[in-house]
């Protein structure tokens, strides 16, 4: 079965000759030309690899790369004609399994191409983890039915309140802003997320009984945004 790649890169030029290379080695190959077009394609279609340049319109490599990783452990190339290690770094913080700068020839793409794939079949061979997992407190967070309980009462959550939950949960200790989740979660830029991550936040923090003065499982880190700080059992 062909594998199938996202590229999103803005420069016509090089998408066609990445493009081509990818479909002559039998990939399928997906080419979005905006960071925000590459964003939505990822999310209706399932993709084996990532190819992303980093300076482009509407959303830019790293943010989209960013909110690639919170939603999977896809492999994930950048290529870029940054060059500085200050961006190399940033990218693969974020992420990103490989970071290639421009000019390069497509017989390096094409090997690390091979090389992270190969890598993502044997991690797909892995046994996928526990569908619930259980936290000091009483908390259990069924992912598979996306259902959460408290001391074995039922909470229901809005969807907006469970994908917080999601991204929070799913990355422990991680500190996120109130705008990195309005959009993520809200795909949008507003000027009034900020408000709206408080108003979702606080009321999840309800239904989970969890005080802001001495939290459970959302910890506020102030000035900078929250974090989840719950501990399994």
């Amino acid at each position: 079965m062909e594998e199938n790649i996202l590229l999103v890169e803005d420069d016509m030029e090089i998408a066609r000759i990445i493009r081509d290379m990818l479909m002559r080695n039998h990939y399928q190959v997906a080419w979005a030309t905006t960071g925000l077009e590459g964003w939505e394609d990822f999310k209706i279609s399932n993709y084996d690899l990532v190819i992303v340049d980093v300076m482009l319109p509407e959303m830019d490599g790293f943010s989209l790369c960013k909110n690639i990783r919170l939603k999977s452990d896809v492999p994930m190339i950048i290529i870029s004609a940054r060059k500085a290690d200050g961006y190399k770094v940033k990218g693969l913080g974020l992420g990103a399994d490989d970071y290639i700068a421009k000019p390069f020839s497509m017989l390096e793409l094409k090997a690390r191409v091979e090389s992270h794939l190969r890598r993502w079949r044997r991690f797909q061979g892995v046994p996928k983890q526990t569908k619930h997992t259980s936290y000091v407190h009483g908390l259990m967070v069924d992912w598979k039915e996306c259902h959460v309980s408290l001391q074995g009462k039922r909470i229901t959550l809005t969807d907006k309140e469970w994908e917080l939950l999601t991204v929070l949960a799913k990355h422990p200790e991680q500190t996120f802003s109130k705008e990195e989740l309005y959009q993520h979660i809200w795909q949008q830029v507003e000027l009034d997320g900020v408000h709206t991550v408080t108003v979702h936040i606080k009321s999840l923090r309800e239904k989970l009984q969890d005080s802001v003065k001495t939290p459970r499982y959302i910890q506020t880190v102030w000035g900078k945004g929250y974090r989840f700080i719950g501990d399994m059992q």
